[in-house]
C-alpha cells in the first residue's frame, strides 16, 4: 500500500503543476488510507506536502512573470488570518464523538473526513463543468470584486485550517472569472496562495503533534517531483482539457470516502 502511496504522491505533484489544484484533493486520501495515518494527523502533513510542492511549482511561473501578487494578497492575507483562528481555535472545539446513532459512531476523524469527501464532490463538480475562460481583459479592479474575492479566501482558509484543503479548486475560478486574470496567470497565483496558506497553516500548530519527518519529507519530495513533471506536461497539453477527467476522478474517490466511513 505505501508503494501504491508513493505513486500517488507523483499524481499530486502532477496535478498541482498542471492546472494548478486539486493536489491537496489528493493529498489527504492517500495519507489515510494508503500510508494508514490518523486523519487529523494527515490534515497537517498535507498542509506541509501541499505548501511545499506549490512553493516549488510556482518558481517556473514566477520566472514567466505569471504571478499576480495584487491578486495573491487579496486572497492571501483573508485566508491567512481564517486559517489561523480555525486551527487555532475551532479545531480543538470539534470534541472526539460528535454523534452516536445505534452501533455508528460519528469520531471526529470521520467528521473530518466527510467534510473532505464533500469538499471533493464540490471540487468534481467544478471540474467537470469546467466554466474557467480565459480572458485578457485587465480592467481596473472593481472594489466589489475584491471583496467577494477576499470573502472567498476566507472560506478557502477556513477549509485549508480543518482538511489541510489548499482550495486551488476555488481560487482558479474566481481569479478568472472575477477578477479577469488570464488562465495561466491565474495558475501562477493560485500556487503562490496555496503555499503561503499551507505552510502558515502547518507552521500554526506543527509544536502540537508528532511529526514522522522522513515520511512527510519523502512524500513531498516526491509530489515536488509530480509538480516538475506536470509543469513540463503543461507546456504541451492544456491542463483546462484535463481538468473534466480528474473532476470524474475526483467525484469517484469522494463518494468512495462517504460509503467507507459511513457504511463500510
Amino acid at each position: 500500500m505505501e508503494i501504491i502511496g508513493y505513486i500517488a504522491s507523483v499524481l499530486i505533484g502532477i496535478s498541482l503543476g498542471l492546472i494548478g489544484g486539486g493536489g491537496s484533493i489528493l493529498t489527504v486520501p492517500v495519507l489515510v488510507y494508503l500510508f494508514g495515518i490518523d486523519a487529523l494527523l494527515a490534515t497537517e502533513y498535507s498542509l506541509f506536502i501541499v505548501g511545499v510542492s506549490s512553493a516549488v511549482g510556482s518558481v517556473t511561473y514566477f520566472k514567466k512573470d505569471l504571478v499576480d501578487f495584487k491578486m495573491a494578497l487579496i486572497f492571501g492575507v483573508p485566508s491567512i488570518i481564517s486559517i489561523l483562528l480555525t486551527r487555532v481555535y475551532l479545531l480543538p472545539l470539534i470534541p472526539e464523538e460528535l454523534l452516536k446513532i445505534k452501533n455508528f459512531t460519528v469520531t471526529k476523524n470521520i467528521f473530518l473526513l466527510l467534510i473532505f469527501a464533500a469538499l471533493m464532490i464540490l471540487a468534481s463538480y467544478k471540474m467537470i463543468k469546467n466554466q474557467t475562460s480565459e480572458n485578457t481583459d485587465r480592467n481596473e479592479l472593481n472594489r466589489n470584486k475584491a471583496l467577494l474575492a477576499a470573502g472567498e479566501g476566507t472560506v478557502i482558509g477556513v477549509l485549508t485550517g480543518l482538511v489541510g484543503a489548499g482550495g486551488g479548486f476555488m481560487i482558479i475560478p474566481a481569479l478568472v472569472n472575477l477578477l479577469k486574470v488570464p488562465v495561466k496567470r491565474a495558475i501562477g497565483t493560485s500556487l503562490v496562495i496555496i503555499s503561503f496558506n499551507s505552510l502558515i497553516g502547518f507552521s500554526s500548530s506543527i509544536n502540537n503533534i508528532k511529526i514522522e519527518w522522513n515520511l512527510l519529507v519523502s512524500i513531498a519530495a516526491i509530489a515536488v517531483v509530480g509538480i516538475i513533471i506536470g509543469s513540463q506536461i503543461s507546456k504541451k497539453i492544456e491542463g483546462k482539457k484535463l481538468k473534466p477527467a480528474f473532476g470524474w476522478f475526483i467525484l469517484v474517490m469522494g463518494i468512495y470516502i462517504i460509503t467507507r466511513e459511513i457504511f463500510l
